[in-house]
């Protein structure tokens, strides 16, 4: 008898516990929340001549302008993520911000284009240059070429040497692409 009743105390005090837990108890899911980027500006400044500077906006994934490259020339780049708030853009310090859980790829298509993460660029915690500041090297050029620009969230792994130490277009896995835009650029 005495087993029965220490059986039913232990029962007892399950369903007591389990009974008097909440939905609020839950463990809450890691929600990334941010504004939208709504707006890309991409600025290039010729390293050889700084009166020569060509600026793009891509808004809403539409580019306003292209780069006119020239063969030889090296660029230095910047990138500038922009929230719309009402009717107008301001820049947004969140990547950097959260330079841990970013990070930038290049992939030029039909052009030659060099692309090395910039000494003034954004430093992760794990070495790795973010990709907000970089220079371009333009080997070559067709009237079709272009370049896309990836912000990545929260990638797995990061690789700013891919495919080389020389040419830093950058390499993830994993995590969600934020922004992908393309430029013309010849």
């Amino acid at each position: 008898m005495k087993k029965f009743i220490n059986i039913t105390l232990v029962l007892f005090a399950a369903l007591l516990v389990f009974s008097c837990r909440s939905d609020d108890d839950t463990i809450p899911e890691d929600v990334h929340e941010h504004d939208e980027i709504g707006k890309v500006v991409l600025k290039l400044t010729n390293k050889a001549d700084a009166a020569d500077v060509q600026t793009v906006s891509v808004i809403s994934g539409e580019a306003v302008g292209h780069l006119h490259l020239t063969v030889g020339s090296t660029y230095l780049t910047e990138l500038d993520f922009q929230i719309k708030h009402d009717d107008h853009y301001h820049s947004s310090d969140e990547i950097e911000e959260e330079k841990d859980h970013h990070f930038i790829t290049y992939a030029p298509a039909n052009a030659d284009i060099t692309v090395l993460r910039a000494a003034n660029d954004i430093v992760r915690t794990d070495g790795q240059k973010l990709g907000l500041r970089t220079e371009w090297k333009i080997n070559s050029t067709q009237p079709t070429g272009k370049m896309n620009i990836k912000l990545i969230h929260g990638p797995a792994t990061v690789n700013q040497n891919y495919p080389s130490a020389t040419n830093q277009l950058g390499q993830t896995t994993g995590g969600e692409t934020d922004v992908d835009i393309t430029v013309d650029a010849h």
